[in-house]
């Protein structure tokens, strides 16, 4: 191992490696800006899509994806119960081109080459998914028995291996240390979305974890908030069953976890497919954090609107949002907005946007309102938004535990 001093030149080098007995030539060789995007389905989703599922815009980009100076590298979904030191089996490092590109995951893609051409340097993506995968396996077993105690000796590490704490990150994450990365893209929830308030602990463990092990400080850390998704039903409030928990605790994470951001994905579900197809918006999103917050491009909003505060108004309720600038907007009018009194049941509620800055919730059947709730089902389509087009997250004002809605 050396460390090179590299310049800024967007030039391909070539690295000579001479002893005795051998002399080696790597040539092609970038230096830049490397990105590592891991998670489950959403993040492996390739531009090709999955069967009967599609990634909007697939065509087009990848006609126009022939780039040289952005290179992709897939590792192969595999698990072990110790950590191993190399990646065992991968998509070997390859500039983008219309033959490759399909078969890449969609959001490191769209991501990787709007980031390259707008910084106009050179660009590497790693790609390390596993669908329907929980955070626990993507987090190491020190980590991991601060919490629980894992013991992997009698386990099939075949069998549902992307349920079983530490596997992926073994074989898919600790070869890959101590790789230099500029930062992280983050797209997983689904599989934790039945324990929410674990996840609260067991997300920022990871991002500590791998933060600890790199060793080149707290890198930037982007993710996704999960779109809304019909799962089991949707007329559900409890937590075990209602996807708005996890949601809300991503949203949370973004302020617990320091240097990162969240992407929400509200406006982008689809009530029967788990895998939305719009994932250049989903990138977009990702991309407008690192601009601003990595980067350094000040004028490039990635924040919609935030809950801030309440107060009662005319029979019902006023709320006031911060990251919105220059105001609030809907397409088509608000949709998704409930109202209770101090019996804990939410009613449907009418909401529009006041003034252009706050948003007026009522509903005839509580004549004295104390807590809003936004899009707090499995599945809705969101309809607020900044000026930006940048989408709120589900949200409520309480913290009630056993709110319930009502029902004719």
């Amino acid at each position: 191992r050396i460390e090179v001093k590299t310049t800024n030149s967007k030039e391909a080098q070539t690295i000579k490696i001479t002893s005795k007995e051998s002399n080696i030539s790597f040539s092609n060789i970038l230096f830049g800006e490397v990105w590592l995007c891991s998670g489950q389905s959403n993040m492996s989703q390739s531009l090709a899509g999955y069967n009967g599922q599609p990634t909007f815009g697939s065509i087009l980009e990848t006609a126009n994806s022939n780039n040289p100076n952005l290179r992709l590298f897939t590792v192969k979904r595999k698990g072990s119960k110790t950590p191993l030191k190399d990646v065992s089996e991968y998509d070997k490092w390859e500039q983008a081109s219309p033959s490759n590109v399909l078969n890449f995951s969609a959001i490191a893609y769209f991501f990787g080459n709007q980031l390259q051409k707008i910084l106009d340097v050179p660009v590497g993506m790693i790609h390390t998914s596993w669908g329907g995968s929980k955070v626990e396996a993507w987090i190491s077993n020190e980590m991991m028995s601060n919490h629980q105690t894992i013991n992997l000796s009698d386990v099939d590490i075949n069998n549902r291996t992307n349920h079983i704490p530490t596997a992926l990150f073994n074989a898919m994450i600790n070869p890959l240390i101590p790789y230099t990365i500029k930062g992280a893209l983050w797209y997983q929830g689904e599989s934790n979305k039945n324990n929410p308030k674990g996840y609260k602990t067991l997300f920022p463990a990871m991002v500590e974890d791998w933060r600890s092990r790199w060793n080149i400080g707290d890198f930037p850390f982007y993710f996704v908030q999960i779109a809304p998704f019909i799962y089991n039903g949707n007329d559900k409030f409890e937590e075990q069953e209602n996807s708005a928990f996890i949601r809300e605790v991503q949203f949370q994470c973004a302020d617990i976890i320091p240097n990162s951001g969240i992407a929400i994905a509200m406006d982008v579900g689809e009530a029967y497919c788990i895998h939305p197809a719009k994932k250049k918006e989903v990138a977009d999103r990702l991309l407008f954090n690192a601009l601003n917050k990595t980067y350094g491009y000040e004028t490039i909003d990635f924040e919609g609107p935030e809950f801030e505060s309440k107060e009662g108004k005319d029979g019902g309720l006023v709320l006031k949002f911060k990251n919105a600038e220059r105001g609030l907007y809907s397409f088509n009018g608000l949709k998704g907005f409930e109202i209770a009194g101090d019996d804990k049941v939410f009613y449907p509620a009418e909401a529009k946007i006041i003034n252009g800055r706050n948003v007026f919730v009522k509903s005839d059947k509580v004549l004295y309102p104390k807590e809003v709730r936004y899009a707090w089902r499995n599945w809705v389509s969101g309809t607020l938004y900044d000026t930006s087009i940048l989408p709120a997250s589900s949200f409520r004002t309480d913290k009630w535990d056993d709110a319930t809605h009502y029902k004719e």
